[in-house]
């Protein structure tokens, strides 16, 4: 697929992805209902991702290429994969905690916004169309947010902010590294954020004693869906149009549709009502606005210009004529 094709189909491998992310959000408030640790939440996800990740990457032949890199920067690896995978996901399966599951997906859209300020100038349009989804996602909630003391509020949002930012800071700070593909980062991110997952297993147990059958069987699936296919199609999709800002910024903004894709699995799973009419009026918006970011066609000369096809200077004046140089006596130091 050609990185300068355009944003539909990378778009719509980061729905996939938002399908593929949401069975984190409904089960593992599935989970901390059922009275599981969120320390084996978050770590066994990970300690389950690191075997089919190996043999995936290793069957696709890109095995070598990361050990060349972890090899060569392994500082860099252990700290970005720490913030964008640790920091991540561990504020995140915590807050599974005190909210429900709508709850955080509905607040961790705010990573939309997080990953335009972080990724620098971004078109005016890109960054309105990305605040109409977030402005979709608050109508969504509002009625479902009443009820709820400021205390457990907090509790969810201060944690998944933390991960709205570390997630596409650490992500972009290793994106391309080394040539990498998709499929070859989430392996190494997986493997430089170890000693993190070790840790809190480690902690777990001294603490709570072994997982449950139910909690290592759901820690599994949600290692397979959103661990391994999600984050591999997501990571997919970014590296398509990683030299494009407008279009990385609509990538990181299919993440809105988590929302829908949870409130309709907790309704399967836990039984869930049915949206209210706001709620419906809120997930209109953040259809719209995913579809204003997939229709949007910059003009070639901008799109060849972001994707380096031709200079960013759209004339060349003409060369001037060159005097004859000065003695050196006189020339300015």
């Amino acid at each position: 697929m050609n990185r300068n094709s355009g944003t539909a189909a990378p778009m719509a491998l980061g729905v996939v992805a938002a399908a593929c992310f949401a069975s984190s959000f409904v089960l593992n408030r599935e989970m901390s209902v059922a009275g599981g640790s969120w320390l084996w939440t978050a770590s066994l996800r990970y300690l389950f991702m690191l075997p089919p990740l190996v043999l995936l990457v290793w069957v696709r032949g890109g095995l070598p290429g990361v050990v060349r890199s972890l090899r060569a920067r392994p500082g860099t690896w252990l700290g970005w994969s720490t913030v964008g995978f640790g920091l991540f996901y561990a504020p995140l399966t915590w807050a599974g905690r005190e909210g429900a599951g709508w709850l955080l997906a509905a607040t961790w859209q705010l990573v939309i916004v997080a990953g335009i300020v972080i990724g620098g100038r971004v078109p005016r349009r890109t960054l309105a169309v990305s605040l109409l989804i977030v402005a979709g996602v608050a109508l969504a909630q509002t009625q479902n947010a009443d009820g709820l003391d400021t205390g457990s509020v907090a509790r969810v949002v201060v944690p998944v902010l933390v991960a709205a930012v570390a997630y596409p800071l650490g992500n972009r700070r290793l994106l391309g590294r080394d040539g990498l593909d998709g499929v070859q980062r989430t392996l190494a991110m997986t493997l430089g954020s170890l000693p993190l997952w070790v840790a809190l297993a480690g902690t777990a147990g001294l603490r709570v004693g072994a997982p449950g059958r139910d909690q290592v069987v759901q820690c599994l699936i949600v290692a397979l869906v959103s661990g391994v296919a999600a984050t591999t199609l997501f990571f997919r999709a970014t590296d398509l149009v990683r030299d494009r800002p407008a279009a990385l910024g609509a990538v990181e903004a299919t993440q809105a549709a988590e929302v829908p894709f949870t409130l309709a699995g907790e309704a399967l799973v836990t039984g869930v009502a049915t949206p209210p009419p706001s709620a419906w009026a809120g997930l209109a918006l953040i259809v719209g606005g995913l579809c204003l970011h997939a229709l949007h066609r910059p003009p070639a000369r901008t799109a060849a210009v972001s994707a380096g096809a031709v200079p960013a200077r759209a004339e060349v004046p003409p060369r001037a004529e060159v005097p004859a140089p000065r003695p050196p006596s006189a020339r300015t130091p």
